[in-house]
């Protein structure tokens, strides 16, 4: 066996260990997320049990970035064979799914903590002044532009990879 053979062997690996990075790291965040607003929920609830709707609202959508990591994740293991069909495919094409899920894995971990910091102080907000709720909804969601920019990135480079002739 060459070297050339050896390495093409690491192809699905790669893959692999980028779909699972992807999930990983922006389920991570999301976790940290909602558990972080899930504990600012519950204070402004033992004020105000009649605000369960907003403050939940608020709770979930550091949750996001970790359904958009699986995405990531199912599409990859889709393209690279894993969840039906072959699953050969070179090194280089291995590397380039590899760092096609990376922009999902690292923005996802980053902005869902970020997010959740934006839903704890809009909790805080609509706990003080629930006529604000609209206003509070933007600021957390401003946050979520920057995951759905990743997702964005990482769906159009894996959804590609496959047509490149590596």
């Amino acid at each position: 066996m060459t070297f050339t053979d050896l390495l093409n062997t690491l192809g699905v690996p790669m893959a692999l260990l980028g779909a699972v990075l992807a999930a990983l790291m922006a389920g991570i965040g999301s976790a940290i997320g909602v558990g972080m607003a899930g504990e600012a929920a519950a204070g402004a609830l033992t004020e105000d049990p009649s605000k369960f709707g907003k403050v939940l609202i608020l709770q979930l959508l550091p949750g996001t970035q970790g359904i958009y990591g699986l995405l990531i994740a199912f599409l990859t293991l889709s393209n690279i064979g894993i969840l039906g069909g072959s699953a050969d495919i070179s090194f280089a094409k291995g590397m380039l799914y590899f760092f096609a899920c990376v922009p999902m894995g690292f923005v996802g971990l980053w902005s869902a903590k970020r997010q959740a910091r934006a839903s704890v102080a809009s909790i805080n907000l609509i706990s003080r002044k629930p006529d604000q709720f609209g206003k509070s909804i933007i600021l957390p969601a401003m946050v979520e532009t920057y995951a759905v920019l990743a997702l964005l990135v990482s769906l159009l480079a894996v959804a590609n990879i496959g047509k490149l002739p590596l």
